[in-house]
């Protein structure tokens, strides 16, 4: 019998629960009377995060001017709504590393997250109006369901990956896991993102990341994404080939502002620059 996607994600967010970090300074900033030395002082009671954010303020990921060596520092010249981002992206990977699969690499699914979320920052720095940092929490996010159906679903999900694998025209991963499921994983992460409560814009990107069109209030940036999803793939293979990926959407070129000639080359080389150092400001120790 076919699970529906109200059984699938019922209780998910038991499964996989937010940082308390992340969940305290949600909390603070949605509150009109807590100010940065509050945020501040919530950062601080969690010396993990701490380290994290102090080490990546201090990296080429900002490319500050000058030491950030106190929380307060970190908090004032990032922004608050920044630091929550942060403590997302900087935390999920953890909460999630405990979710056993047997399906795929956890090691190569982050990597592919990562690349992704680079390439979708990079990508709204080149065309502005929209907060790069957010698009890069985004993106980071964007596969979030399939860790949910490599839980849950296994068999379906080894199914879809199997269909993926045997087709001459090699099928998205998403359409076969709708043929298998009657859903795919942008929805199950859709659900996931709703149930955290994450503000409107990710849980947009993480639902429509497949289909641009769909986009109602957040269309750039999740254009932004579904565009580095594509690039993160042939970042993953070395390529600068768009004939060797997954094609892109056209109505996201347009929504974009972007080009491919413009984009390509330039944000795959800077991705791959920027990597391993990235990769290691994240989800290192």
């Amino acid at each position: 019998m076919q699970t529906s996607l109200d059984e699938l994600t019922k209780d998910v967010s038991g499964l996989v629960t937010l940082p308390d970090v992340f969940v305290r300074i949600n909390r603070l900033l949605e509150d009109p009377d807590s100010n940065i030395s509050d945020l501040a002082k919530t950062v601080s009671q969690d010396p993990s995060f701490t380290v994290r954010l102090l080490r990546i303020a201090n990296s080429a990921f900002y490319g500050l001017s000058s030491t950030v060596d106190t929380v307060n520092k970190a908090v004032s010249i990032i922004g608050t709504g920044q630091i929550r981002n942060l403590a997302l992206a900087t935390s999920v990977a953890h909460s999630f590393a405990g979710l056993p699969n047997t399906l795929v690499s956890m090691e190569h699914f982050w990597r592919h997250s990562l690349y992704c979320a680079l390439l979708a920052r990079l990508l709204a720095q080149r065309t502005g109006g929209c907060d790069a940092d957010a698009v890069f929490t985004a993106a980071l996010l964007h596969d979030i369901g399939e860790l949910v159906i490599f839980n849950r679903l296994p068999e379906q999900a080894k199914e879809a990956l199997l269909m993926v694998l045997d087709s001459a025209d090699e099928l998205p991963v998403h359409i076969a896991e709708q043929q298998v499921m009657g859903f795919d994983h942008s929805h199950v992460g859709a659900k996931l993102a709703q149930q955290w409560q994450l503000p409107p814009m990710l849980c947009e990107c993480i639902a429509h990341h497949h289909d641009v069109g769909a986009a109602r209030h957040f269309p750039r940036e999740v254009a932004l994404v579904h565009i580095a999803n594509i690039l993160a793939l042939m970042a993953e293979v070395h390529t600068t080939d768009l004939a060797d990926v997954p094609a892109i959407d056209p109505h996201a070129w347009t929504v974009s502002g972007l080009t491919a000639e413009t984009v390509v080359p330039a944000t795959l080389e800077e991705v791959q620059q920027e990597i391993d150092d990235v990769e290691h400001l994240f989800f290192g120790g």
